[in-house]
């Protein structure tokens, strides 16, 4: 766990601090699971690749997942080190580490190995498909329909898979079910948004542009911002049902840093990002609602709303 960890913290802030207060055996299987997307990811942005070099390796890693084969892992981990799909020292590590987080993910139960693999495998080919769509180095989406499509393979596709994870082994959830999953991707689109509304100029830069030009920014803005409430309401059916502390703190999080991440890119553009200070103060305030028993979305919700 200490070394899935490290691998953690060197590639996401955010999970990092979210995924630790997860219940075991969800702890483990959540943070396998991110480093699995995050591997795909990784090929997905290796713009300085040709398209047809990023999808053939997106199909070696969902091969990879398919089977236990330890020794094609390692050559195949090689293969991709040695072609350097990142820039990011974490990213780099965590490719290099790819027989190592495989054998854990076998490690896992079968029940938990499945829904991980193929909502792992159904991302990596959306992935594919964008990237197929790649010209001359440069990815644009043309409609607000194109950005959700993009948006659901990427991150829905992610908070679909969290919610089997979350009702596996809790049958006190099986109530609540229909209504969870009904908002799980947009639950994922929610947090994706933002990311790409923050991003936008850096994507651009490396040949994504991800926002269509001839949709207004307020709009996509207006979307984000429906996509977070619905994130929240996700997250208070959790609370209803009695859903673990530790399943509330990981989905309150970051959904609150990304309020406040959206309330900074609408002021101050692309680019800004929430201070540590304020990571701090807002990580606080979760833990303390959930601390008196309260809901950790939902004072924050009627501030804006007053």
């Amino acid at each position: 766990m200490a070394r899935l960890d490290d691998l953690l913290e060197k590639t996401s802030r955010t999970f990092a601090l979210s995924i630790p207060p997860l219940p075991e055996p969800t702890r483990l299987e959540v943070t396998i699971a991110y480093l699995l997307f995050r591997i795909a990811d990784t090929f997905e942005d290796a713009y300085h690749w040709p398209p047809e070099r990023r999808i053939a390796a997106l199909r070696e890693f969902e091969e990879l997942l398919q089977e236990n084969v330890p020794e094609k892992a390692v050559r195949v981990s090689r293969a991709w080190s040695a072609a350097q799909p990142a820039n990011h020292e974490g990213y780099i590590e965590l490719i290099a580490e790819v027989p190592f987080v495989l054998e854990a993910f076998f490690s896992l139960s079968n029940d938990a190995i499945e829904p991980i693999r193929s909502h792992v495998v159904r991302s990596s080919d959306g992935m594919g498909e964008f990237v197929s769509r790649t010209l001359e180095g440069t990815l644009s989406l043309g409609s607000v329909e194109e950005l959700k499509r993009y948006c659901y393979y990427v991150a829905g596709i992610v908070g679909e898979m969290l919610t089997e994870l979350f009702l596996l082994g809790r049958p006190f959830l099986s109530g609540v079910a229909g209504d969870l999953r009904a908002r799980a991707a947009t639950f994922g689109e929610a947090l994706q948004l933002v990311n790409i509304l923050k991003d936008s100029e850096d994507d651009a830069n490396e040949g994504r542009r991800y926002l269509p030009e001839a949709v207004p920014k307020a709009e996509i803005f207006a979307l984000a911002r429906r996509d977070l409430e619905t994130a929240e309401a996700y997250i208070e059916t959790l609370r209803a049902a009695g859903a673990p502390r530790g399943i509330l703190e990981f989905t309150a999080l970051p959904v609150q840093l990304a309020w406040a991440a959206l309330e900074k890119v609408e002021l101050r553009g692309p680019g800004a990002k929430v201070s540590r200070p304020e990571v701090y103060r807002i990580t606080q305030r979760v833990k303390r609602a959930l601390d008196r028993g309260e809901s950790p979305v939902a004072p924050a919700a009627a501030a804006r709303r007053a």
